[in-house]
């Protein structure tokens, strides 16, 4: 995911060799791999989206965000004759009841539920999507209004290519590959319009206050900050490590350019613009029956390291 192209950033610029840490990345292939690496002690640091961790630590994993990486990643995404409904000249920012009409007269014409693409229940993207259409569009019954269709990650973007879905909840390259590709989508809905501040990519460290990882857990750290920051204002320097660590052969550096510029004020540091957010999804997940009970968010947070790198 883009949300992470801060580390990818901090190691292709060898500013981590320089500083005399030896990073080592491993990648996963889910989110749940990369936890239990986390429960099991097999990692020392975690860059991805925030809302596992407060899993992780429930497990017993002495987990800490230290800065934010990102933010409003998620956006949704419709085409043809849902796309049709929207109103012209305009992004996203609908009011609920343009929403609830859109959909109503998709229904009307098709004679079937619009169809939205996300990932399987319980993952960030299928509850932000319901947080969207529950708490911010205000419907009351999702059976009948919307058909959620849950799939991986990579198949969301696929079945909205291949118009199997009429929507879908996408981030970054997503959004820009499929942009390119089809001329009459229209953003249903922003990040900012799923949540504010939408939660997104941290750096987590396990322990970062223990008496042995204090020294890089502030160096890693302000580094990491600094490659936000170039992500924000320079995008462009920043697009040859993201498209070799994210582009697997499949996406050009001038794809990759487009999407970062188009995230680059997404990409912030500051953690404690996200702690709203976290809580306000982890509620709505206890609401839902997904979670047993919260765990206490702000626990979750190293705000003084943070307030340490900022002087």
């Amino acid at each position: 995911m883009l949300g992470s192209s801060a580390l990818f950033v901090v190691d292709g610029e060898g500013w981590a060799k320089d500083a005399g840490l030896d990073l080592q990345l491993v990648r996963f292939t889910s989110g749940p791999q990369a936890i239990q690496a986390l429960v099991s002690g097999r990692i020392d640091a975690y860059v991805a989206g925030v809302l596992p961790l407060l899993q992780a630590r429930a497990h017993g994993s002495d987990v800490k965000v230290v800065t934010a990486a990102s933010v409003e990643e998620l956006e949704v995404v419709a085409r043809g004759a849902l796309a049709n409904q929207l109103p012209k000249d305009q992004e996203g920012g609908f009011s609920p009841e343009v929403v609830k009409n859109s959909f109503a007269a998709f229904t009307k014409e098709k004679g079937h539920l619009p169809r939205i693409a996300a990932q399987p229940m319980g993952s960030v993207p299928d509850s932000l999507l319901r947080f969207w259409l529950q708490k911010q569009v205000g419907l009351s019954s999702l059976p009948t209004t919307v058909s959620i269709v849950g799939v991986d990650i990579d198949a969301a973007q696929q079945a909205f290519l291949a118009n199997a879905v009429d929507a879908a909840v996408l981030r970054e390259p997503a959004l820009t590959v499929v942009r390119s590709r089809l001329p009459d989508v229209r953003t249903l809905a922003t990040g900012h319009d799923l949540l504010p501040d939408q939660p997104g990519s941290v750096l987590a460290i396990v322990k970062p206050d223990a008496v042995d990882r204090q020294v890089w857990a502030k160096q890693l750290a302000s580094l990491f900050i600094r490659a936000t920051t170039l992500l924000s204002s320079h995008p462009d320097d920043a697009a040859p490590f993201v498209t070799k660590a994210l582009g697997g052969g499949i996406l050009n550096e001038d794809v990759m350019k487009k999407a970062l510029e188009r995230s680059a004020a997404r990409f912030i540091s500051d953690p404690t613009r996200i702690i709203e957010g976290v809580r306000q999804l982890q509620d709505f997940e206890v609401e839902q029956g997904l979670l047993r009970k919260a765990q206490p968010v702000d626990d979750l947070f190293d705000l003084d390291l943070w307030r340490q790198l900022k002087q």
